[in-house]
């Protein structure tokens, strides 16, 4: 900490002060030399006042230096006051500023809690209830991406619309909590399926939505209808019961069948009731007449 003028100059001060009583002191000792030598050799009257008179002179000079040397001790003794209350006003502010950095930091752990709560609640809102797969809002935004995404680089998409036959009579023979684990088994089996870049979804009811983004041919969108037809249609084992659904599956291949994601969709859509009419299982849009 600097010091401040008003200490430097009472230091001063202090100095000089030390200065004149050090002459004070040895002018006083060379007067009392001077009067024991003048008393030894028989002192005059007229010299021993004046003797008398220089120490007098000496000591109003000593008291003199000791009413500087009080005053200087006051200004020292106001400026340790002033010390001592900026040291408790520093104090103060930094424990008022830690008590600042705990709360902020308090506040930012809260916003952090709050973007994971709303990020949660805002995944929540893009998944489906009963089997935690994307929802049709979902998927329609990744088909948006993809179908912008294929227009670029010249790919291919395809979607598959996916629909369970018999699941109806399971829901109305086994009731709804049956029919949903039929759903999750079938959202599970759907996503062994997938690869990263593609998506599935529950469309709505007992109808899935599966995107592939660019299988590069037919041949490959061919090989995996076929690979969902089977998995889907192999046996569920839920509790005690064995049930089966048999999927209907209708493509549509971008750019070919459709330009835009809602179109495909719905090509997808008429392809199924096509291979649903036909018991085909599986129908491209491109081959209904």
């Amino acid at each position: 900490m600097d010091s401040s003028p008003l200490l430097v100059k009472a230091l001063e001060k202090s100095l000089e002060v030390k200065d004149k009583v050090e002459k004070c002191a040895n002018e006083l000792s060379t007067v009392n030399e001077t009067i024991k030598k003048e008393m030894a050799a028989g002192i005059t009257l007229h010299q021993a006042e004046k003797a008398l008179a220089q120490s007098e002179s000496v000591e109003d000079r000593v008291h003199e230096c000791a009413g500087e040397l009080n005053e200087v001790n006051n200004v020292l003794a106001q400026e340790i006051d002033d010390r001592n209350k900026l040291n408790r006003e520093l104090i103060e502010t930094l424990q008022e500023l830690s008590t600042t950095q705990n709360v902020l930091s308090d506040s930012q752990n809260v916003l952090a809690i709050a973007h994971e709560v709303v990020e949660e609640a805002k995944q929540r809102t893009l998944r489906d209830f009963a089997t935690g797969i994307p929802n049709r809002e979902l998927f329609n935004d990744r088909l948006d991406q993809a179908i912008a995404l294929a227009r670029r680089c010249d790919w291919i998409l395809a979607v598959m619309f996916i629909d369970l036959d018999g699941f109806k009579q399971i829901n109305d023979t086994h009731g709804h909590a049956i029919g949903d684990r039929v759903l999750q088994v079938v959202a599970q089996r759907l996503y062994e399926q997938v690869r990263s870049e593609d998506t599935v979804c529950r469309y709505g009811g007992d109808e899935f939505l599966y995107l592939l983004v660019n299988p590069r041919s037919i041949a490959n969108i061919q090989r995996v209808a076929h690979n969902v037809f089977d998995r889907i249609s192999q046996a569920l084992f839920i509790d005690d019961l064995t049930l089966t659904v048999a999927p209907s599956i209708g493509v549509a291949v971008y750019p070919g069948d459709a330009s835009t994601g809602q179109e495909l969709v719905a090509n997808a859509d008429a392809a199924m009731y096509r291979a649903k009419e036909k018991k085909a299982g599986c129908i491209f849009f491109a081959s209904i007449p």
